[in-house]
């Protein structure tokens, strides 16, 4: 780290692998502290975030439809920057740098390779601020998952001395931190959190998501469905490892599906598939204390059979932490734009396997 640390005001932007929204946070950073002082977060309509989901697939002239989204991304994520802006009464010569994380459109490690959009030169050009952005493919470089890269910066703000900790990301895909004390233990994704009940909620409903898990609620959980689910190979392979959309996707479930099932039995099957995948890799922990965050937080239904699960474990948001859990991880690429800046690292070889630390990014000067 160098002598005098490059602290100040950031900006970090994320859309996560559910494709509804750009949470832009802005953020006091320093070597001990990440203080949210603002949020905002920009819808992404259907058009665009169904865009986005056939994107994940290969198709005819893929690429030319990535260039023109990686360009119409980068212009959004421009907006939700220069709109937090707008609303703090700050402007672009107070902010130090803005960490995009983009949109992940596909996460290969085994090839080596992950690939988000949103360009990085559109949001430094029109907001005049430096944007870090690529986080991922240095720690792949190196051999890792590229993936999570949460785990550092939950270890710097959510790390409690004394406590067994897991901060649980309840996103498109669930990923955990384990944190015994000050240790970072590990991180990986778990499987899926709300990816594939969004999907089967929208194809029976039209609805993007479950609201509170109403439509689970209404179903029973279907038994022999579950174990086939739970079944899958990913879910018994040792961490490091990350997963995404190229293996939880509709294709797959339908796989696993005999076709007369009740789309609500489905729905609730799917909410203790993603209940029972989180609590099997937490488990073995022992953690004391659960700290959530991610949409999934406002799935009461979701919580609840986590903590059918995880008896004896306090289960609770990380606002409670002092994070408002739907800022977490535009907080942590905040935060991840600073370590670049102070040439931290930003990976952890116990989460990703890498071959060691590396500082992470890709830096576009304004």
């Amino acid at each position: 780290m160098p002598r005098t640390s490059i602290d100040g005001h950031f900006i970090g932007l994320m859309s996560g692998t559910s494709a509804d929204a750009i949470d832009a946070v802005l953020v006091r950073v320093d070597r001990h502290h990440c203080h949210l002082e603002a949020r905002h977060s920009l819808p992404l309509d259907d058009a665009l975030h169904d865009t986005i989901l056939a994107l994940n697939d290969s198709g005819a002239d893929e690429i030319d439809r990535a260039g023109a989204l990686h360009v119409q991304l980068g212009e959004c994520f421009a907006d939700a920057a220069l709109t937090l802006l707008e609303h703090s009464g700050l402007r672009a010569r107070d902010i130090v740098a803005i960490g995009s994380h983009g949109q992940t459109l596909r996460h290969r490690p085994a090839t080596g390779f992950s690939l988000q959009v949103g360009s990085a030169d559109v949001i430094a050009s029109r907001t005049g601020i430096t944007t870090i952005s690529d986080f991922r493919n240095r720690d792949i470089a190196l051999g890792g998952q590229g993936a999570p890269l949460v785990p550092r910066f939950h270890q710097a703000m959510l790390a409690q001395g004394g406590e067994r900790r897991v901060v649980l990301n309840l996103g498109g895909m669930a990923n955990v931190t384990l944190l015994d004390g000050e240790q970072l233990v590990a991180g990986f994704d778990t499987g899926p959190g709300n990816v594939l009940l969004d999907a089967w909620c929208r194809q029976h409903t039209g609805a993007r998501f479950d609201h509170d898990g109403a439509l689970s609620r209404q179903g029973q959980c279907l038994p022999a469905l579950l174990e086939r689910l739970l079944g899958e190979p990913y879910l018994q392979r040792p961490h490091p490892k990350s997963t995404g959309r190229e293996l939880f996707r509709m294709d797959w479930l339908a796989r696993q599906l005999q076709g007369h099932e009740a789309p609500e039995d489905v729905q609730a099957t799917l909410a203790q598939f993603t209940a029972r995948t989180v609590a099997d890799a937490i488990n073995p922990f022992s953690p004391t204390t659960v700290l959530v965050c991610g949409g999934g937080v406002f799935n009461t239904h979701l919580l609840s059979l986590l903590t059918r699960l995880l008896p004896g474990t306090r289960i609770t948001s990380t606002g409670e932490a002092g994070i408002d859990p739907m800022a977490v991880e535009a907080c942590a690429f905040a935060w991840l734009a600073w370590a670049h800046l102070n040439r931290v690292p930003g990976n952890a070889p116990q989460v990703t396997g890498a071959r060691r630390d590396a500082v992470l990014g890709a830096c576009y000067p304004a």
